[in-house]
């Protein structure tokens, strides 16, 4: 089960998370088609918290499923296995992973309540396991790692009941989709014919299709201009969303969080815990206002800077200068970070970046390459030994196992 996490993702979309996961042998994520309907793009968040594009390729909201490609994920082989001969039962044990209200990763624990329980025209799995809104399109699975749904919903006048969509369901779906080319396709699951433009009716077999599922939710006059600004701060927006109204990103070091509440417009960020010395000069620093526009506050002995504006103020003159402000907060908030480690030996917050971990991760890249090259300076069966014990390591993806294996037997 502590392998799930690696391999189950949040799925962020302007209007809120759901989840996602892959399965063994195939490279596309799989989510709920309502997790991201009215999207195109969205964003994609693994346990370590790194954030990545995805482009939303299959969708056939009939069974709600979904499929997302994700470049940077797409040689990442996981251990959630699908078993088209897979019984379910009554009683039978099942987790269910995802990220309930947009929260850490959860497994939550139950049992079958009905393998084919009737609802919609259509049959899920019932189960007792706790199912919250952002655990959607979440996988459940049985003890061995072996998919039995796909969570989906839940009565919202009752406790206890969660649903997910068949197995068998989602191995169609798998075994249907044959493409690669990452373009968005609508399935019509009345002849499972794949239908890649805007249309009243399938061109197969005629049924009605709703022109809706091609088309992206209108953004907000109020989001087009946050967006504007993070996209103007170097920012890419879609990986900044956090919800509906609401974006957090970190600007260097800093995390730096844009919200709406009460009719206000907040910009914030989080920098450091306070110190156990040095109070009184740090509290006359904080108390000083060097900082305006903005402010500099203490909430549960941590040091936020912020700032606030009335909502309505973007739809007059005072826009562009809200904008400065938005996106010099982002660089304050970088810059005061540093500055009250060093000067008051404040800890950064929990919430901080460490920036050295690009570092680390650069370092360990470097490495890996030199392990690669020292281990293929030997003789053709020695490099083929010692490079499957560098894929077996997982020091090497499938990919690159199998270019690196080629070149070997092609100089033999």
């Amino acid at each position: 089960m502590e392998n799930t996490k690696k391999f189950t993702y949040k799925i962020i979309t302007s209007s809120g998370t759901g989840t996602g996961f892959k399965v063994a042998n195939h490279a596309f994520l799989i989510t709920n088609y309502h997790v991201v309907k009215g999207n195109k793009r969205v964003a994609v968040e693994n346990h370590n918290k790194d954030r990545f594009l995805a482009n939303v390729i299959m969708v056939n909201p009939d069974v709600d499923l979904a499929f997302l490609q994700v470049t940077e994920l797409e040689n990442i082989n996981s251990t959630i296995t699908l078993n088209r001969n897979l019984e379910v039962k009554n009683t039978q044990k099942i987790f269910i992973s995802g990220f309930p209200f947009g929260m850490p990763f959860t497994v939550t624990e139950g049992i079958v309540s009905s393998p084919n329980q009737p609802m919609h025209s259509k049959n899920y799995v019932q189960t007792d396991a706790a199912v919250n809104p952002g655990s959607s399109g979440g996988p459940m699975i049985n003890k061995s790692g072996v998919l039995v749904g796909v969570t989906t919903s839940k009565f919202t006048e009752a406790d206890n009941v969660g649903f997910g969509i068949q197995h068998t369901e989602l191995i169609k779906q798998i075994e249907d989709y044959t493409f690669n080319d990452g373009i968005y396709r609508l399935k019509c699951n009345s002849c499972d014919n794949f239908i890649e433009k805007e249309a009243e009716f399938c061109n197969n077999c005629g049924n009605s299709i709703d022109k809706s599922v091609f088309e992206e939710f209108e953004k907000s006059y109020f989001v087009q201009f946050i967006e504007n600004a993070l996209n103007e701060l170097g920012v890419n927006p879609i990986l900044c969303r956090a919800g509906k109204n609401f974006w957090e990103f970190h600007q260097g070091s800093a995390m730096v969080r844009v919200f709406v509440s009460n009719n206000y417009l907040y910009a914030t960020s989080p920098l450091n815990q306070l110190p156990k010395n040095n109070l009184n000069e740090l509290l006359t620093y904080l108390t000083s206002n060097k900082v305006a526009p903005y402010q500099l506050g203490v909430v549960n002995n941590k040091i936020y800077i912020s700032y606030r504006t009335y909502f309505f103020d973007i739809y007059s003159e005072q826009k562009d200068t809200i904008k400065e402000h938005i996106k010099n907060l982002a660089l304050k908030a970088d810059e005061l970070d540093d500055f009250f480690k060093e000067e008051y030996g404040c800890e950064m917050s929990m919430e901080s970046k460490d920036e050295s971990e690009d570092e680390k991760e650069a370092i360990m890249a470097d490495h890996k390459e030199q392990s690669i090259a020292e281990k293929v300076q030997k003789n053709p069966v020695e490099k083929l030994k010692e490079l499957k014990e560098l894929f077996e390591m997982e020091l090497i993806s499938e990919t690159e196992y199998a270019e690196k294996k080629k070149g070997i037997l092609d100089t033999m």
